[in-house]
């Protein structure tokens, strides 16, 4: 289980989900793009042992990378959060070991994404930012910024159930 800081110490899975998406809403709501937001709210709720200064890895995937409107950044901002706690700390070792952790990586770690991004795919029928907001014909449009800002705040919370689950 992932250690939780103190604004997350005591809550359970439903208040810990309501605070990733009030937490992503506001820093839409400030500026953060989509992949900063759920990387920036999983920092808030957990210790991740990451430098502040590591949400500038997420920057360039906002607006589905590089505003090209491809893989939704709300989604890329999910799996690195997911990363922060669940991913490999050391990738590196003996190369006699490398075939034992490819299998853990594969049977073991990338299955653990795999199931947050299935899932973020169900809800919405795509990973893709343009298919997303399709039904907008401004991208700069009010409704569409509110339509991501759902987006994000749903990956916010997914992104924390998954974690709360590993």
């Amino acid at each position: 289980m992932t250690t939780k800081k103190e604004i997350a110490r005591d809550k359970n899975l439903e208040e810990l989900m309501e605070l990733a998406d009030q937490q992503s809403r506001g820093y839409f709501r400030q500026g953060l793009n989509c992949a900063e937001c759920v990387v920036r709210t999983f920092m808030d709720i957990y210790e991740t042992g990451m430098p502040e200064e590591v949400i500038c890895m997420a920057t360039g995937f906002g607006g589905g990378m590089g505003h090209t409107k491809n893989t939704c950044g709300a989604i890329t901002g999910s799996v690195m959060a997911l990363g922060m706690t669940e991913g490999r700390r050391d990738p590196f070792g003996p190369k006699e070991e490398m075939q034992m952790r490819i299998k853990h990586l594969q049977g073991d770690i990338y299955p653990v994404f795999e199931k947050l991004i299935k899932e973020i795919e169900a809800e919405y029928g795509t990973l893709i930012c343009r298919e997303m907001s399709k039904q907008y014909d401004d991208f700069d449009s009010k409704p569409r910024m509110k339509n991501c800002m759902e987006i994000i705040a749903y990956c916010a919370r997914t992104v924390i159930r998954h974690a709360e689950a590993e």
